[in-house]
């Protein structure tokens, strides 16, 4: 590999084929970063060329290079000296070079690529390994210690996250689930409250990410207490599973907020009660309810799964009876919203990243670095959620406009 700063690519190595295409633009960034650093510190002399001493001398002149430092950057590791000046009065600062700056060993894009690697599944231990294929033989500043002090930059980040501003903030809809993930240096299992968020805009926006151990009313009573105190306003409604916690604590909290039951998870309620027998036949029945056109059309189809299996499987009967209003919620919001809002997918189908990662690396650590790892997951994948389909339509929604089987009421009229 090419390290001196002041090398040259010669035509004479092109036209020999000395250099491979890597080199050649290990070489050209090396030149290029020496240019800049050039003007950079040409410029900042330049620009105090005003200053004078006593004697009329000027305030700031070049001291000649710091001694070489290795860098590593996207086409591999470079060696950089960096320029230096001399002052020659307190009134004006030395050079400061914010391109190479001090004590920088790595830039910022592998600085960037060193959490992502670890998060979609290497293990520190193999994170030299992957860098040095990736970067050379001498990868400096990369060892897979430095994912133990990013993880502790992530729990600062986090901590200042979870403390932002939330009042410029109007949910429409919140998805809400209680996720668990084991802990490989713990007896206990670690229960990750989810909050995602639709904005006035049709953004999903993850809004909350707390740790516990259980979905009792306490753990969600004291997380919709925070937001509140934040500034977040009622949403309009809330999607979740059946579990009781947070119900009754978004009630107290928030109690103008309509409630949806998830109906993935309600089917699969319904169909654990029942016989693998019966099971094609009712998940047909049950598909047919929450696809019904208008509510008396899934109305009609709820009876018919209650006057069906109500006498045989009670206990599915009842588990679907008990959930009615709620399951059926969706009908008083625009129909280009139901595909959203009647599952908790976007919760769902982004902790299928986090299971991978578990099964990457075969458990997590201890309880902070799980859910410093499930934390940075949530924020990469939502990067990647997509505005919601008919988002114009909610500020109708927000607004309290009245929809009766997904239509505007004055247009149903």
């Amino acid at each position: 590999m090419l390290k001196n700063s002041k090398s040259t690519l010669s035509v004479t190595a092109l036209k020999e084929k000395e250099l491979s295409l890597d080199e050649i633009a290990l070489v050209g960034a090396q030149e290029m970063i020496k240019i800049a650093l050039e003007a950079e510190i040409n410029a900042c002399v330049e620009g105090l060329s005003h200053i004078k001493t006593e004697d009329n001398k000027p305030a700031l002149v070049r001291n000649g290079y710091n001694p070489a430092r290795d860098i590593t950057i996207g086409q591999g590791q470079i060696s950089v000296e960096v320029p230096r000046t001399r002052k020659r009065t307190e009134s004006v600062e030395n050079y400061s070079s914010a391109i190479v700056p001090k004590y920088m060993r790595r830039s910022l894009k592998i600085d960037e690529a060193i959490p992502l690697l670890y998060l979609k599944g290497i293990s520190t231990g193999n994170m030299y390994c992957a860098l040095e294929k990736l970067l050379g033989d001498k990868v400096s500043g990369l060892s897979a210690s430095n994912v133990t002090r990013l993880k502790k930059c992530w729990k600062e980040e986090y901590d200042l996250w979870r403390k932002r501003d939330l009042s410029d903030k109007k949910y429409c809809y919140l998805w809400v689930d209680g996720v668990h993930t084991n802990v490989r240096f713990s007896d206990n299992r670690l229960c990750n409250l989810v909050v995602i968020g639709a904005t006035e805009d049709g953004d999903k926006e993850l809004v909350s990410v707390e740790s516990g151990y259980r979905e009792s009313k306490e753990s969600w009573l004291t997380l919709l207490r925070k937001l509140r105190n934040r500034g977040m306003s009622s949403p309009k409604l809330a999607i979740g599973d059946g579990a009781l916690g947070f119900w009754q604590a978004v009630k107290e909290i928030f109690p103008e907020t309509k409630h949806q039951r998830c109906w993935v998870h309600k089917i699969k309620n319904v169909l654990d009660k029942m016989p693998k027998s019966v099971q094609a036949e009712a998940k047909d029945m049950l598909n047919e309810i929450q696809m019904a056109a208008t509510r008396k059309d899934a109305e009609k189809a709820f009876d018919e799964f209650i006057e069906v299996f109500g006498d045989k499987y009670y206990k599915a009967a009842e588990c679907l009876k008990k959930d009615r209003k709620e399951l059926l919620a969706f009908y008083d919001y625009p129909a280009k919203h139901w595909k959203h809002i009647r599952t908790t997918n976007p919760i769902e189908s982004t902790f299928a990243t986090v299971r991978l990662r578990t099964k990457s690396t075969r458990g997590h650590g201890t309880e902070e670095t799980t859910f410093m790892m499930i934390y940075k997951l949530l924020e990469q994948a939502s990067k990647r959620w997509q505005k919601m389909w008919g988002y114009k339509l909610i500020p109708l929604v927000l607004n309290n406009v009245k929809f009766v089987d997904g239509e505007e009421m004055n247009k149903a009229a």
